[in-house]
């Protein structure tokens, strides 16, 4: 926890944060990728986007480019049920955990105030 812990006499309230969201965005690696079809336009599927959900579960969604090129509309996509995914969305679920757990604080915060502080 860092030096300003939400719990802080400094803050203005007592309450736990109301985290609305957490997600997190996954490079699908080359094998992995698929080509789905919307609006009659061919797209390559390269990302996923994964959501914690609030009962814990993992929710995801795919976005990818134009298969024949350029730019096209942003779109989400029916991530397919294949193991390889769900594998996928579940370690980078498990490395956002991690990376989010040794959080430096914020970068504008002084040195002194992004040092954390013990359990």
């Amino acid at each position: 926890m860092s030096a300003w812990s939400w719990d802080d006499r400094r803050m203005s309230s007592a309450a736990s944060p109301d985290v609305s969201a957490l997600a997190i965005n996954v490079t699908v690696p080359e094998e992995l990728r698929w080509t789905d079809t919307r609006r009659g336009e061919e797209f390559t599927l390269t990302t996923l986007n994964v959501r914690l959900l609030p009962d814990g579960r993992l929710a995801a969604k795919a976005y990818g480019r134009p298969t024949a090129g350029g730019r096209g509309a942003y779109v989400s996509f029916r991530v397919p049920d294949r193991p390889e995914l769900a594998a996928l969305a579940a370690a980078a679920a498990d490395r956002a955990a991690a990376l989010w757990a040794a959080h430096g604080g914020l970068d504008w915060l002084p040195p002194q105030r992004r040092t954390p502080t013990p359990p």
